[in-house]
């Protein structure tokens, strides 16, 4: 089956994809660019590096953008889907969700209209054994964003280790976060793993913080061969 990937970049995406690749054909990319920073359905942290990850992984990208606002945004994700089908001979999306109701049923309902197949690989996984298994794999995670307490600076840029892991599971039992950053904790960003044919190494950054609230700002990036 020739599936489209809603792609942001992030550890859900990258990994949905993978497990898209196991028995179908992932054809494209379809990533939507938000203005709105705080957008209900779309990743934004490192969103325009998406297009070198994309090249990273040899697969076909289209981008879209969308100014970000709340219900609105579903209409540019439905045109984007509506394109990448007719591009790409489409026969269904994959999604990264986990637990978000709101991003799922949205994206199903335009799946339903488009006669497509809506393929939810991670759905309603184990957060924290999902967390594990990412790293076991060779899959190169950074945190690029967070968004809640008690996660502080120190947490920005950092990579997805078993010590993080760990770290994540007890702030899981102390204080109910969503270990993978489901409810919006926290975004990543994947630079290297076992379905990139190039990895991708940062030349520049910066970093935002204040009130638990945080981002870690990728300005340079290159392509290096494996």
């Amino acid at each position: 089956m020739k599936l489209g990937v809603l792609f942001s970049g992030g550890k859900d995406s990258v990994y949905a994809c993978r497990r898209a690749m196991e028995k179908n054909e992932v054809a494209c990319l379809i990533t939507l660019v938000s203005e709105n920073l705080d957008s209900y359905m779309f990743h934004t942290p490192n969103i325009r590096h998406a297009k070198m990850q994309a090249e990273a992984l040899g697969i076909p990208q289209l981008a879209r953008p969308t100014r970000g606002e709340k219900e609105a945004e579903l209409a540019d994700l439905e045109a984007a889907i509506s394109a990448a089908k007719e591009r790409f001979g489409l026969q269904g999306i994959v999604t990264g969700a986990i637990e978000s109701v709101y991003q799922a049923t949205r994206v199903q309902r335009i799946c339903r209209a488009q006669d497509l197949w809506c393929f939810n690989p991670l759905w309603q996984i184990n957060q924290v054994d999902y967390l594990r298994q990412l790293v076991s794999e060779g899959f190169w995670v950074i945190i690029s964003g967070v968004f809640a307490y008690p996660f502080d600076e120190s947490w920005l840029g950092c990579a997805l280790t078993e010590e993080r892991i760990r770290i994540l599971e007890g702030l899981q039992k102390r204080y109910q976060i969503h270990p993978s950053g489901e409810g919006g904790e926290l975004e990543t960003f994947v630079l290297d793993g076992p379905i990139f044919l190039k990895r991708l190494n940062i030349l520049s950054s910066s970093k935002t913080y204040a009130n638990f609230r945080g981002f870690f700002t990728i300005n340079g990036l290159q392509l290096v061969d494996k």
